[in-house]
């Protein structure tokens, strides 16, 4: 069965074909990155626009290097949420019309589920419980995928913490602005801090130590702001490489600790690895290494599949489909949708 993912949750038009869940047929993602560069975000109303004029020509792109047709296609998925409002529409419009016009089942996915589910791509069925990191532009959490209690349902996502301030996506874009770099920030800061020394600058590490799964970050900008600023004022030369280097070591050092602790603390082997963040280098390093030190497996699919694209959304797609979750044509593009669907478990620590 092969099911095409819409994806237009920010500023990327992506669309992806995967058959039978398990198997990318096709990954197209048509850019906005020089749209928006000038202003060092992304720009809501340009970022929708540029989904409309972009949508079509990457379904077609998308089918021809599937090597189908769309009347091969059997299920349409789209991000319905969360993501820029505008956005969102756009694909939620473009696969309405798709569905109806060939009496296809539509189906409404979750972004952030979908950059968990990705991880199927490449590593086959998840096996609950599962913990996952997902850090992007606009989110980063702790949450852990739990076996459904109901025969037939999906395995649901539980929160354990979450960000009370800036997601990771945006300490980097912020930071990088700062220092003079591109955008998107995070990669330029990946790419610069390969030449730095990560012990340069003692940043601290904010909610290390407090004892729950949450995660802050603008104490952590507002400190390399000011260090940054005092070594200008001392007449210090700054070597951007420490910065960089010394800034994402802060973040990352976190990240590993909590989501390390929150896989022991529950008794769970496996941690998955998801969204744009993801693709970090140094984090899937650090990652990587406190997971084998402690015996568990660690699943981050290639980067790829770590930010934006349609393949992660035609899998999650296939996986609502095989549950019977299809959704009506009155289906809505919803901002602010939550990734947990199960409450929050009392006896854990999460705020």
């Amino acid at each position: 069965m092969l099911v095409l993912g819409i994806e237009t949750s920010c500023d990327e038009t992506a669309v992806g074909i995967v058959e039978d869940r398990f198997t990318v047929r096709s990954n197209v993602v048509a850019s906005q990155v020089d749209l928006h560069a000038p202003f060092g975000g992304v720009v809501p109303e340009v970022a929708a626009r540029a989904h409309l004029e972009l949508l079509q020509p990457t379904i077609e792109r998308s089918l021809v290097e599937a090597g189908c047709r769309l009347e091969d296609v059997e299920a349409i998925a789209v991000t319905a949420g969360p993501g820029l409002a505008g956005a969102l529409l756009v694909g939620v419009a473009g696969a309405k019309g798709l569905a109806l016009g060939r009496d296809l089942p539509l189906l409404g996915v979750n972004h952030l589920r979908a950059h968990v589910e990705a991880a199927q791509l490449e590593f086959g069925e998840l096996e609950p419980p599962v913990v996952a990191l997902v850090v992007s532009g606009g989110h980063t959490s702790l949450v852990v995928l739990e076996e459904p209690t109901v025969d037939g349902a999906r395995p649901g996502f539980r929160q354990l913490g979450s960000t009370i301030d800036d997601a990771a996506g945006e300490a980097f874009d912020k930071i990088a602005r700062f220092l003079g770099l591109g955008y998107p920030g995070g990669p330029e800061i990946d790419r610069l801090a390969r030449s730095g020394d990560p012990t340069a600058h003692d940043f601290p590490r904010p909610l290390a130590g407090d004892g729950t799964y949450n995660f802050s970050l603008s104490g952590l900008k507002t400190a390399v702001i000011r260090e940054l600023r005092r070594l200008e004022a001392a007449g210090r030369e700054v070597d951007l490489a420490d910065v960089a280097a010394s800034f994402q070591e802060a973040i990352v050092d976190v990240q590993v600790d909590k989501a390390v602790r929150a896989a022991t603390d529950l008794g769970i082997d496996t941690v998955v690895m998801a969204g744009g963040v993801a693709a970090n280098s140094r984090l899937r390093a650090r990652m990587a290494d406190a997971m084998e030190r402690t015996g568990g497996r660690l699943l981050v699919p290639h980067v790829q599949l770590c930010t934006d694209n349609g393949a992660m959304v035609a899998a999650a797609g296939a996986n609502l489909l095989a549950a019977g979750q299809v959704a009506e044509l009155s289906l809505s593009a919803d901002p602010n949708m939550p990734l947990a669907d199960l409450p929050p478990d009392p006896a854990g620590p999460t705020s």
